[in-house]
C-alpha cells in the first residue's frame, strides 16, 4: 500500500491474518472531509456576512405572512384561471418546442454520430451556454424582443428545455451501442436514417420521460416568469404581492399547488410506463 501525507497523520490499522499475514486498512477520510467543509462553510459565512440574529428578530415575520396567506380569498379565485391557463400554455408550448428541436441538437452534439469535432464542439458549447442563462434573464430578454405577455415566457421555456433535453440525449446517444448504428450505415443507409432506425428505439423511452419531467418543472418555472413581464399567474403574484393582498396570494399559491400536484401525478404515472 502506497502511503499518502494522510497516512503518516493518521496511522493506518494493522490486521493480522489466520496465515499470519498482515494487511492495513486507510484511516477514514470523514474527518478530512468534514474540515474541508467545515472551512468552507465558516468562509462562505464570513464572504455572504451571515447574520444570524435577524432570523431572532425578524424571522417571526414569516409566521405572520403565512397566517395571513391562510385562509385564502376563495372570491379571488374567478380571478386566476385565465393567467393559470396561460402559464400551462406557455408551459406545454415551449417544452414541446424545445424538446422537439432537442433532437437534431442532440444529434449534432453526439461525437459517436457525427465525427466533426468543430461541429460536435460548437453545439455543446450552445447547449452550455443557453443551461448558464437563467430562465428569469432569457425571459427578461424576450420581453425586449417580443414585448411583454406570454409570449417571452415562451420562449424562455423553450430555449431552458432545448438545453436541458439536449445535454441529457446527446450524453445518453454517446453511451449507446453503436453496432446497430454501424451495421446500418454499412447497407448503405445515410446517418439520419441509421440514427432513425438503430439509435431512436433505444433512446426514445429516456427521451419521452425526460420530455415529461422537463414539462412538469417548466410549469414551475412559468409561475414566476410574471416577474420580469412574461405573463401568466406570476404577475399576478407580484401584482397581488404589491398590495399587501396575502388572502389573495394564498388562494393563488393554493390553486398552483393543486395544479402541480395533478400534472406531477400525470407525469410521474406515464413516466413510469415508460420505465
Amino acid at each position: 500500500m502506497q502511503h499518502t501525507i494522510y497516512d503518516k497523520i493518521f496511522k493506518p490499522k494493522t490486521y493480522t491474518l489466520s496465515n499470519g499475514k498482515e494487511v492495513k486498512q486507510r484511516a477514514s477520510r470523514v474527518p478530512l472531509v468534514l474540515l474541508i467543509v467545515l472551512f468552507i462553510t465558516i468562509v462562505s459565512w464570513e464572504v455572504t456576512n451571515v447574520d444570524l440574529s435577524l432570523l431572532r428578530t425578524r424571522g417571526y415575520q414569516f409566521i405572520v405572512i403565512l397566517t395571513d396567506l391562510f385562509p385564502p380569498n376563495w372570491n379571488f379565485l374567478s380571478n386566476i384561471w385565465g393567467p393559470l391557463f396561460d402559464t400551462i400554455q406557455m408551459s406545454l408550448l415551449g417544452s414541446i418546442a424545445g424538446a422537439i428541436l432537442a433532437i437534431p441538437f442532440a444529434l449534432l452534439s453526439s461525437s459517436n454520430i457525427i465525427r466533426n469535432r468543430v461541429l460536435n464542439g460548437f453545439f455543446k458549447l450552445f447547449l452550455s451556454i443557453l443551461r448558464t442563462l437563467p430562465t428569469l434573464i432569457s425571459a427578461l430578454i424576450a420581453t425586449f424582443v417580443f414585448g411583454l405577455g406570454t409570449m417571452a415566457g415562451t420562449v424562455a421555456i423553450f430555449l431552458f428545455t432545448l438545453s436541458y433535453i439536449g445535454k441529457l440525449m446527446y450524453e445518453h446517444i454517446e453511451n449507446v451501442d453503436m453496432g446497430a448504428f454501424e451495421a446500418h450505415e454499412s447497407m448503405g443507409l445515410t446517418k439520419v436514417e441509421a440514427f432513425r432506425y438503430a439509435i431512436v428505439p433505444d433512446v426514445l423511452p429516456t427521451y419521452l420521460s425526460v420530455s415529461l419531467y422537463a414539462f412538469e418543472g417548466n410549469i414551475r418555472y412559468a409561475a414566476i416568469l410574471g416577474y420580469v413581464g412574461a405573463g401568466g399567474v406570476g404577475l399576478l403574484l407580484d401584482e397581488r404581492l404589491g398590495w399587501r393582498d396575502y388572502p389573495s396570494v394564498g388562494m393563488v399559491l393554493l390553486t398552483l399547488m393543486v395544479v402541480v400536484f395533478v400534472i406531477e401525478r400525470i407525469s410521474e404515472y406515464f413516466r413510469m410506463k415508460l420505465t
